[in-house]
């Protein structure tokens, strides 16, 4: 396989996994505005929030490999 073709599938693989991290992060913060909104603050809502927070850190992380792929691309 080439290296290009490496490339194009790793980012396509990454684009795959961001589009599933996207809809997990709008499933947790629905479900975390609806329990504020009904005022059932518990520990279901505390583990929410942090796998929110570190789902976003793993979205970011997920970009800034697409970026550096894509440079490598270019550089091809």
């Amino acid at each position: 396989m080439a290296k290009i073709d490496e490339i194009k599938e790793i980012l396509n693989t990454l684009r795959i996994g961001m589009s599933i991290i996207v809809g997990v992060i709008v499933i947790i913060t629905g479900a975390l505005i609806n329990s504020e909104e009904v005022g059932k603050i518990g520990i279901y809502f505390w583990i929410g929030l942090v796998l929110d927070a570190i789902l976003l850190i793993t979205f970011m992380q997920i970009i800034k490999s697409i970026i550096k792929n894509t440079k490598k691309i270019k550089d091809l």
